[in-house]
């Protein structure tokens, strides 16, 4: 294995003023602040759940927290913008005050969100699901904002992604997806970019698989991937479990995804995902 399979070009992103280098993989903790994701649902909707998650992730090794108040599971019902700016708004506000260095990363797909959490609350990072398919002004919001953007695949929307989605051909794609909007954020002046292929999001549990083994082909881009299949159905539907018992089947995907050229973890789970990064850290050390 060629060592820039593990450690892939330096990439490093902005995070109000401060440079987070991801030239080595890093990992983002997931604090969901809905009360019906499809894991961890309800769990960090008070004060003092939200701070002791957030600390948990920071003291587990993750070096970013995302945030969402917004579930994007497949047949989630639909939140208004007033509900998720009523559960995140005061939940970021704890983590920035408790914790004001760690990058924060907001998941919506909502422009109006993006703007208020990092003009009014600092969040450092805007993670969108829809890659600005469902909102018109998101591109136009994160060149004002110049703040670093996670830009993931998504084939139809939350409501229907997982309804037989078809692909003529799937990384092909995939990848037309990535290159058109990445061109149209450059030429807006975005420059730090993440690409995440979005598992789990319009794709069969095939796709999600072909996808995981064609990974490297993103590498043309030359941009920091993120990864996120932290306890999702491609784990446990084919594993004849549940999310409870993924942890296995999501570490070992987490592993190969590292493999493959993953620079950001998105997890539940932060202490194993680290402990992944570190022991192939140390066995790339003897990689010719």
């Amino acid at each position: 294995m060629d060592k820039d399979t593990f450690f892939s070009k330096k990439h490093s992103i902005n995070c109000r003023g401060k440079l987070l280098d991801l030239s080595k993989p890093v990992v983002m903790g997931i604090l969901n602040v809905t009360p019906d994701s499809f894991y961890d649902g309800g769990k960090y909707t008070q004060p003092e759940a939200i701070t002791a998650r957030a600390g948990q992730i920071i003291a587990e090794g993750g070096k970013i927290i995302d945030m969402g108040a917004y579930s994007t599971r497949p047949g989630a019902p639909e939140v208004s913008e007033e509900e998720e700016e009523k559960r995140l708004f005061p939940a970021l506000e704890i983590v920035r005050k408790r914790f004001p260095d760690i990058p924060v990363s907001i998941d919506t797909y909502r422009a109006s969100i993006a703007q208020k959490a990092v003009s009014e609350f600092e969040a450092d990072i805007i993670n969108d699901i829809s890659g600005g398919t469902m909102d018109p002004d998101m591109f136009k919001t994160i060149a004002g904002l110049k703040v670093p953007y996670i830009l993931m695949h998504i084939k139809g929307e939350p409501n229907n992604m997982q309804k037989n989605p078809v692909y003529g051909n799937l990384m092909e794609e995939i990848l037309k997806f990535f290159s058109e909007k990445i061109s149209t954020l450059k030429l807006m002046g975005v420059s730090d970019i993440i690409i995440d292929p979005g598992f789990g999001f319009g794709k069969t549990l095939d796709h999600n698989y072909e996808l995981l083994h064609k990974m490297e082909d993103f590498k043309i881009f030359e941009l920091p991937i993120l990864v996120g299949v932290s306890r999702k159905s491609m784990i446990y539907k084919l594993l004849q479990s549940s999310p409870d018992q993924a942890l296995n089947g999501t570490t070992i995907i987490n592993t190969l995804a590292l493999l493959k050229g993953a620079n950001i973890l998105r997890v539940h789970d932060v202490k194993e995902a680290t402990e992944s990064i570190k022991i192939l850290e140390e066995y790339n050390k003897f990689t010719d």
